[in-house]
């Protein structure tokens, strides 16, 4: 079957774009339904055609992309399915955006600069969406972008639990890999019990991409240190972070993160690492040439399946993380 109907006849579907086919099959095996039946192909000169195979009229529909490489290509087809979608007379249609796009465009450092996470929202908007549903915005104030309801997920539940059987935690301490961070790392330190430590670094202008990292403030000497972030892209700031601990007298270093965006250079930097572990989630899909030994990939399926079933219950996504993070 492709939908769930209830006594009231309310039904729910689920579309997936070309980008992460794997995350979307996981998430409805989860949910029970097939997904809706799509023709998608992009013509000649790039421009994207989108067609769904069966009617969708008043049914509450949930789109789901994740924003890969080629970024704009993936968020142009989310786009179209969501117009198509409104077009052919869906009821409510949520945008299920994993890896927001863009996230790190949320304001600007200076002047004549776009905002192009807010610009991503309002075409979300136009485009018919009346709901968003991600994973680990890069800042929370993305939720307010959105002229809607925004669903904004945690995957540190998933994590810390794989970290919690991983290692001993009493001599585990959580490090933040910058100071922009730490409210995300001390969110970390409260769930698995762990002191915090915090690595001062600053950017070099002239060489886009480079860290250098001056101090490591608080203990992490003959302890493990789980260095928390929300993405990894080209691993420059993770990798130099794990020197830097290392050098303080670190016993171990692993890494958490939400999103393997693994640009460049990333997988070569971290699998000649200091690092022992990398824990992210399959937000973003990995294809086998990126992976490498210390890699740990957990599945985001089942907690983005269970908040599909709230909105579409009218429940609350909320309660999912309630005394969680």
């Amino acid at each position: 079957m492709t939908g769930i109907t209830t006594t009231s006849e309310k039904r729910l579907i689920v579309a997936s774009g070309r980008a992460h086919p794997d995350l979307a099959h996981e998430i409805v095996d989860v949910l029970g339904v097939d997904l809706v039946p799509m023709d998608a192909y992009d013509f000649a000169n790039g421009e994207i055609y989108v067609r769904f195979g069966e009617s969708v009229r008043g049914c509450d529909a949930f789109v789901i992309q994740s924003h890969t490489t080629p970024i704009n290509h993936w968020l142009m087809e989310q786009l179209i399915m969501v117009d198509a979608l409104k077009r052919a007379s869906a009821k409510r249609i949520t945008v299920i955006a994993p890896f927001y796009p863009y996230a790190r465009q949320d304001k600007k450092h200076r002047g004549r600069e776009p905002i192009s996470g807010r610009l991503v929202s309002d075409l979300y908007r136009t485009a018919g969406a009346h709901r968003l549903m991600a994973v680990d915005l890069h800042t929370a104030q993305i939720q307010g972008f959105f002229d809607g309801p925004v669903d904004h997920l945690w995957a540190l539940p998933l994590l810390a639990e794989h970290v919690r059987k991983r290692v001993d935690r009493a001599r585990l301490t959580v490090v933040s890999p910058d100071a922009g961070r730490v409210r995300v790392a001390d969110l970390w330190s409260d769930r698995l019990g762990a002191p915090l430590a915090i690595i001062h670094k600053r950017r070099d202008p002239s060489v886009p991409n480079m860290v250098k990292v001056h101090e490591v403030v608080g203990q992490v000497a003959g302890r493990t240190c789980l260095l928390v972030d929300d993405m990894i892209d080209t691993g420059g700031t993770i990798v130099a972070a794990a020197e830097a601990l290392r050098e303080n007298g670190a016993d171990d270093v692993l890494v958490a993160a939400t999103h393997a965006v693994l640009s460049g250079p990333a997988v070569d930097r971290l699998k000649n690492s200091l690092i022992s572990e990398v824990i992210v989630t399959n937000t973003l899909p990995i294809d086998p040439e990126r992976s490498f030994p210390q890699l740990t990939v957990l599945s985001i399926a089942p907690m983005i399946a269970r908040a599909i079933r709230e909105v579409f219950d009218d429940g609350s996504v909320t309660s999912l993380f309630d005394g969680n993070a």
